[in-house]
């Protein structure tokens, strides 16, 4: 049986962030340290911890000869990680071309993936690849079996491909046979494998490009895992298709479906993930508190039990959370303060603590690990602004009621560009020299801050 696990989608809501910083494949993790470096840890058979060695470890290690890094993804047995200078770096597992470096062969330090420049989010499926670019395209490679990589045809490659059939798109995700994509009016597409309606256009038939998902808009998140796939709403809620056979979609079913569901008593989300052959799911709510349900046999829904669960039940003892993700059968969340904590299987040293002596169905903290990267967040708040257009090319239009604070423009880096102070009520701010890409807005007026996603199209 082969195993599927991730994936977290590079975009998060009200908790949006465009790096991912923690990031897990079917038995490793992976962390994104404050100084732009990346620990890994657990299962490395394959070199996926790439650290030059095909050992385990059961805490924190170094990734060889990474720096400013900005986000991280974790597949079956491999990883990537993508600079702040737009070049993506792969490692582990390539018998069909995921780490995209034009061979077929195994590493286990990271490689350069092949002319792929200008990239600002990536994705990791099972055994493929994705990544989006600056300019709003997607680009794909590794195993192709059902279509996933949304090229028109069904031949694994080992070098990024583009989809040339899709564009503005703001977010990624790979499940096992099939990939998400999320465009910037708010649109979900899907292409790759369909047996149990997983790309959601109301059919169980396999596509390899690119179809739009049924009857849903105003999303700002997705994941895809092993036959199902998750969309996060502009108003908290989620939507759930495809796989449903333990009750996963959370539609009171279980019923596979082919055309989005809403998850029942679910609402303040702010951040998904998904993961496992036999499907887990966590909700990060906007009070830093976590919801799971799903597969439990691994003690991965972190409740304190080993009981499956088709509702949401509340993660143990963990609060004023920041990050999430899943791997095979292991959780992990980030606090606040920087903090690394695990849940779950630990036959590999998954959870970083230390031993490899059965798992935890409670959270425990990573040990060793170094202080996670903290970025920017995308808070949505009920306050009276309104920014647009959105892309943007030349110029931002801001409208607030109090009329007095300032605003910064940061890159994805958290690179400071633009700031000033606020002092009316409708304003403009000259973004004609700041190049294509994405960014985050923050505006800070006396009815509170906001974050907000920026795109700027040449």
């Amino acid at each position: 049986m082969k195993n599927c696990y991730i994936i977290i989608c590079l975009l998060l809501s009200s908790s949006l962030s465009f790096s991912q910083t923690i990031a897990n494949g079917n038995g490793h993790s992976l962390a994104i340290c404050s100084d732009s470096t990346v620990q890994s840890w657990g299962l490395n058979g394959w070199g996926q911890l790439g650290n030059g060695t095909n050992t385990n470890s059961n805490v924190p290690i170094s990734v060889n000869s990474l720096t400013s890094i900005v986000s991280v993804a974790g597949g079956r047995d491999y990883s990537l990680a993508l600079k702040a200078d737009g070049t993506v770096w792969a490692w582990g597992k390539n018998l069909d071309g995921q780490l995209g470096n034009e061979t077929n062969t195994n590493s286990n330090i990271p490689v350069l993936v092949s002319s792929l420049t200008d990239v600002i989010a990536i994705a990791a499926g099972e055994t493929h690849s994705l990544a989006i670019k600056n300019d709003g395209t997607v680009w794909a490679w590794g195993n192709n079996s059902s279509g996933q990589l949304g090229v028109g045809n069904t031949s694994n490659v080992n070098f990024p491909i583009q989809i040339e059939t899709i564009s503005g798109i703001t977010a990624i995700a790979g499940g096992y046979w099939h990939s998400l994509a999320l465009k910037n009016d708010g649109t979900v597409w899907a292409w790759g494998g369909n047996t149990a309606g997983q790309l959601g256009n109301a059919t169980n038939t396999n596509s390899n490009v690119p179809v739009q998902v049924s009857s849903i808009t105003g999303i700002t998140a997705i994941v895809a895992v092993q036959g199902s796939s998750f969309a996060l709403k502009n108003n908290g809620t989620l939507k759930a298709w495809g796989s449903n056979g333990i009750g996963q979609l959370g539609d009171g079913s279980t019923t596979d479906r082919n055309t989005p569901v809403t998850v029942n008593s679910l609402t303040g989300v702010t951040a998904i993930a998904a993961g496992g052959f036999v499907q887990h799911f966590i909700a990060l709510k906007n009070d830093g508190t976590l919801r799971a349900w799903g597969a439990n046999g691994f003690g991965q829904l972190g409740n304190g039990t080993n009981t499956n669960s088709s509702v949401p039940v509340q993660v143990n003892s963990l609060t004023n959370v920041s990050k999430i993700s899943i791997g095979y059968n292991h959780s992990l969340a980030v606090k606040n303060d920087g903090t690394v904590w695990a849940f779950g299987g630990n036959a590999y040293g998954q959870l970083g603590i230390g031993t490899t002596n059965g798992g935890s169905n409670v959270p425990v903290q990573v040990i060793n690990a170094c202080s996670i990267i903290t970025d920017f967040n995308e808070i949505t708040e009920d306050l009276s602004i309104t920014i647009y257009p959105n892309p943007a090319t030349n110029s931002l239009s801001i409208e607030t009621v109090s009329g007095k604070g300032s605003y910064q423009l940061h890159d994805l880096t958290g690179k400071l560009l633009l700031s000033d102070n606020v002092t009316a009520t409708k304003f403009n701010i000259d973004v004609n020299t700041v190049a294509q890409g994405i960014y985050y807005l923050t505006l800070q007026t006396n009815e509170g801050i906001t974050t907000k996603k920026i795109e700027i199209v040449k």
